[in-house]
């Protein structure tokens, strides 16, 4: 098969502009901080009606969890294995953050559910991003389900989108309770 040169050179360049696209390139490096964000009012906020904001992401070991509600029963696994831990409140938060636009369901059934989750799960942080910020100012990947795991200085130590494996979830584990030992 034979492809033209002008085919082949629209092909190429519209990949060399998919890789340039700073999202594409730019998803959360492991050992930075990740920029301020906000969620309150019209862009969010927790369940509970306050404001949310990544500055209380420090002090301790934090898991944050940035899903899609099309993916909210993925790595089921990873979510029991860090409930059986058991890990202390002083030293160890987690936050699920629903990205809300990235459903067709109405934003009142996603946070009904959310509500719900809040009652069930009393620990977790629920947080509604109803306009995509963490996507346009984190790099995360829309429409997926995304886990960041924290340290203490507010840096991230781990990044994983999508299904993680077995040994994925013991060497997350194994590097939280590493980081919780670590003043």
């Amino acid at each position: 098969m034979h492809i033209s040169s002008g085919l082949q050179a629209a092909w190429l360049l519209s990949l060399a502009l998919a890789y340039s696209d700073p999202q594409v390139l730019a998803a959360p490096k492991v050992g930075a901080s990740l920029p301020l964000v906000t969620l309150s009012g019209e862009a969010g906020g927790r369940v509970d009606g306050q404001s949310w904001s990544s500055q209380m992401l420090k002090d301790k070991v934090w898991v944050v969890f940035y899903v899609a509600p099309s993916h909210r029963d993925d790595n089921q696994d990873l979510k029991d294995a860090l409930n059986a831990e058991g890990f202390p409140g002083e030293k160890y938060g987690s936050v699920a953050v629903i990205n809300m636009a990235s459903s067709w369901l109405p934003n009142s059934i996603i946070a009904s559910a959310l509500k719900s989750n809040q009652e069930k799960y009393p620990k977790v942080i629920y947080v509604k991003d109803l306009d995509r910020l963490l996507v346009k100012e984190w790099h995360l990947a829309d429409d997926a389900f995304v886990m960041l795991v924290i340290d203490q200085k507010g840096q991230v130590i781990s990044a994983k989108e999508g299904d993680l494996s077995k040994d994925d979830i013991a060497g997350t584990i194994a590097l939280i309770k590493k980081t919780m030992a670590t003043p």
